[in-house]
């Protein structure tokens, strides 16, 4: 075949110069879960909050039966925005005003649309920092996930002017009266001892700082095969051929990865903070690689009453997750305000629990 009639069919993903304040990007690939999807997650992390576990421990208190883990919903629907806005990312920095709305259920079937609302080239000019907004449904067009992030891109030409655009104003915090109460929720049923824990929302008071004691070593087999769980197919999670040439000479383990390590272990202490509602604000403070041993702690941010709900609180946590470093000693910033060498994430969110 003749370069004349070669034509270019493959998708290169998008740099940072191709992207520009107000477009929209519709995500291919709408994605029908399963339970088989449920079964995998719990297979990569061990999670066991109760209401994920066990269909019956959900119509107990009002579900129709076991919803998704919250944070494979999340992977799930994040994944489908990445070739789109990530696909040629050096790293994705943060999220905020996450809120997590319908329950996903297996055989629901997801997808996402994303608009670009920040732009910000780097001082190197060798790459930016794209924000977007995005959005994901379900099959009756239900808002289940809803959230903000930042990504860091490489330019195609370090020579291409910046597009025009800066970093836009993001809400701090969702605030209690914007937590989503799933439909039908009743907790007079609740089992405490099925749950796994005697400690409901009462028992938390602001300042409590949690060590979940436990760790967990990542697998470079694991997160592979979550990544690809999620249909995230960011090259620096996959190919270790380009890799080699990159800053760490490895692949980086995706951060969502790392989320849903430390939700796991943070049942250890916060077994009934059965649904997380929404992310405030996150950050992957340092990457992470296979062998690293990831271990979490939490601080209880605030305590909130749900409006007009007398059998229900939520719970405003930061969780910290530190590799190859137990968290007896809670570690988080030094004296000059940077973060502590081991700390990977630090994340902010809200939790629901039982009054």
């Amino acid at each position: 075949m003749s370069d004349k009639t070669k034509t270019a069919k493959t998708n290169l993903g998008n740099f940072f110069e191709d992207f520009r304040i107000g477009q929209e990007l519709r995500h291919a690939t709408p994605r029908t879960v399963s339970a088989g999807d449920a079964a995998v997650y719990m297979s990569l992390y061990g999670s066991r909050f109760a209401l994920s576990s066990a269909a019956t421990f959900a119509q107990s208190i009002g579900f129709p039966h076991a919803p998704l883990d919250e944070l494979l919903g999340f992977h799930i629907v994040f994944g489908k925005t990445v070739p789109d806005v990530s696909l040629n990312a050096i790293a994705n920095l943060g999220y905020a005003a996450c809120h997590f709305g319908a329950p996903i259920y297996p055989g629901d079937t997801v997808h996402t649309v994303s608009t670009v609302i920040g732009l910000r080239e780097n001082s190197n000019r060798q790459s930016g920092v794209v924000y977007v907004h995005s959005i994901g449904r379900n099959q009756h067009g239900a808002v289940v996930l809803e959230w903000n992030r930042w990504v860091m891109v490489r330019k195609r030409d370090a020579n291409a002017a910046a597009p025009a655009g800066d970093a836009p104003k993001l809400p701090a915090a969702v605030s209690v009266d914007q937590l989503h109460v799933p439909r039908g929720l009743q907790l007079d049923a609740y089992d405490y001892v099925l749950a796994g824990s005697p400690h409901r929302f009462g028992d938390y008071r602001t300042g409590e700082k949690i060590d979940h004691v436990d760790g967990t070593t990542i697998e470079e087999a694991e997160h592979a095969m979550a990544t690809r769980l999620y249909q995230n197919t960011a090259k620096v999670h996959f190919n270790q051929h380009s890799e080699r040439q990159g800053r760490f000479g490895k692949r980086l383990v995706y951060g969502g990865h790392i989320i849903s390590i430390a939700r796991a272990l943070s049942f250890n202490g916060l077994a009934n903070a059965f649904r997380i509602a929404a992310i405030n604000a996150g950050s992957h403070v340092a990457p992470c690689f296979a062998g690293d041993t990831i271990y979490a702690w939490s601080e209880v941010l605030d305590t909130q009453p749900i409006p007009a709900r007398n059998d229900l609180g939520a719970l405003r946590l930061r969780t910290i997750a530190a590799k190859d470093h137990p968290c007896a000693d809670f570690p988080h910033k030094t004296d000059d305000g940077k973060s502590h060498a081991a700390v990977v994430l630090d994340l902010d969110y809200w939790v629901l629990m039982p009054r």
